[in-house]
C-alpha cells in the first residue's frame, strides 16, 4: 500500500484519528463499566469514519485514478513492445 499513497490524505488522517479518541474513550468506559460512556465512545468511532468520508468526497482525500493500476511482469512487456 505504499506503493500508492494508500490514506496518506487529510481526510484519512482526520478520521482515523477520531476514530481512534473513540475508542479510546470506549475502551476507558468500557473498564469502568459505564456502558452510557461506551456506547458514546464507539459514537465518536463512527463520527471519524463519517468525517473522513465527507472530507475525501470534498476533494481532501486521494483520487481514485491517481495512480496506473499494477501490471504483471507480462503486461510490461507488451506495453513495451506497442510503444
Amino acid at each position: 500500500m505504499a506503493g500508492n499513497s494508500h490514506g496518506h490524505t487529510l481526510a484519512a488522517w482526520t478520521g482515523v484519528t477520531i476514530a481512534f479518541i473513540g475508542f479510546c474513550v470506549a475502551g476507558a468506559f468500557m473498564v469502568m463499566a459505564q456502558p452510557a460512556g461506551f456506547w458514546a465512545g464507539m459514537g465518536i468511532v463512527v463520527l471519524g469514519g463519517i468525517v473522513g468520508w465527507l472530507m475525501s468526497s470534498m476533494g481532501l482525500g486521494q483520487p481514485k485514478d491517481a495512480h496506473e493500476p499494477y501490471l504483471t511482469t507480462e503486461e510490461r512487456q507488451a506495453a513495451g513492445a506497442k510503444g
